[in-house]
């Protein structure tokens, strides 16, 4: 059956059957004219689809190089290309998935195989899904894992980290912890993005695919300016950092943490200034507040707490008597 037009709201809208897929949604027109002619347009590309079979023979190295050029994250994807090979899209499913997980990995936790396998190959799929160019695929068969306590940088860590690392290091360390920012973020971070003026930095490529404006605290203003401007602030390749970072880990006798660790201190730190979640959430560039609260939002061991409640009322009944 032919799309058909009709309006709501002033705006045409068009419904009808098309190869056995039922279609509808806005033309985002007032005119009938430019309606038809986007109707048409959609008719035309689902017959195309159909009868190309894309549905049919996809495969996952081609929808991994779709997902790549769209902005996708390449780690983790080699594995999985080398397992899948030319395997057809519309043949992997759930439980081949995390099958692939168990083969890949064999000794890794389910953290690891949801984080390297499962969470990657949804996204190269669903990646491809909202091309129309296969059928989307949602993972609930998902590896059970105990919830590891996410240990954050402190602001004493890290004063005994930059008193022992060199100044890249140190510039790495403060920028993450500064603005919650990831390693790969940090990476891919040029001199045009840093506005010192305004004490501003462009985050462009996140993983939540929205740009973010960090705010640029005097600290990291220095350490940003003290760096070379004849390479990209943090030119050196991840290993090489990661090198540097331990060395001076051991050199400043303090505990082992990762490069993610100052993005956990970031939020955690403003969550015990006691800033909203919802604030840190737009911050830090995490997708939801939800996220922060889950991950961060830990309750204090103070039986005495609720002490503050008449502290509270007693501190504003000295205000109002003033």
């Amino acid at each position: 059956m032919p799309l058909k037009l009709f309006r709501r709201k002033g705006i045409w809208h068009y419904r009808g059957t098309i190869a056995g897929d039922l279609l509808r949604g806005s033309t985002k027109t007032a005119n009938r004219e430019i309606a038809a002619r986007v109707a048409s347009e959609i008719e035309n590309r689902r017959w195309k689809r159909h009868l190309d079979g894309s549905k049919e023979v996809l495969t996952f190295p081609q929808a991994v190089s779709l997902y790549l050029k769209g902005g996708g994250e390449e780690r983790f994807v080699g594995k999985l290309e080398d397992y899948w090979k030319d395997t057809k899209v519309k043949d992997m499913t759930q439980g081949a998935i995390k099958q692939s997980a168990i083969d890949i990995y064999p000794h890794a936790s389910g953290a690891t195989r949801n984080r390297q396998v499962i969470t990657p190959t949804a996204a190269i799929i669903n990646h491809c899904a909202d091309l129309e160019l296969c059928p989307p695929i949602r993972m609930k068969k998902r590896f059970q894992h105990e919830k590891k306590i996410r240990k954050p940088v402190t602001l004493e860590w890290l004063d005994s980290l930059c008193a022992h690392a060199d100044k890249d290091v140190a510039a790495l360390a403060t920028f993450m912890f500064s603005t919650g920012c990831r390693i790969g973020e940090a990476l891919r971070l040029e001199w045009e993005d840093i506005d010192f003026k305004a004490k501003a930095i462009l985050i462009r490529k996140t993983k939540t695919k929205r740009q973010r404006l960090p705010y640029m605290p005097s600290r990291l203003l220095v350490a940003l300016a003290n760096l070379d401007r004849d390479k990209k602030p943090f030119h050196r390749p991840q290993t090489t950092l990661r090198d540097a970072w331990d060395r001076a880990v051991e050199a400043a006798g303090i505990e082992r943490l990762t490069f993610h660790c100052c993005r956990h201190g970031f939020a955690t730190s403003l969550l015990r200034a006691g800033f909203d979640v919802v604030t840190v959430a737009k911050l830090g560039g995490w997708e939801s507040a939800q996220l922060v609260l889950s991950n961060y939002g830990h309750a204090q061991e103070d039986q005495t707490a609720t002490e503050a409640l008449f502290s509270s009322k007693s501190a504003q009944e000295k205000t109002e008597a003033k």
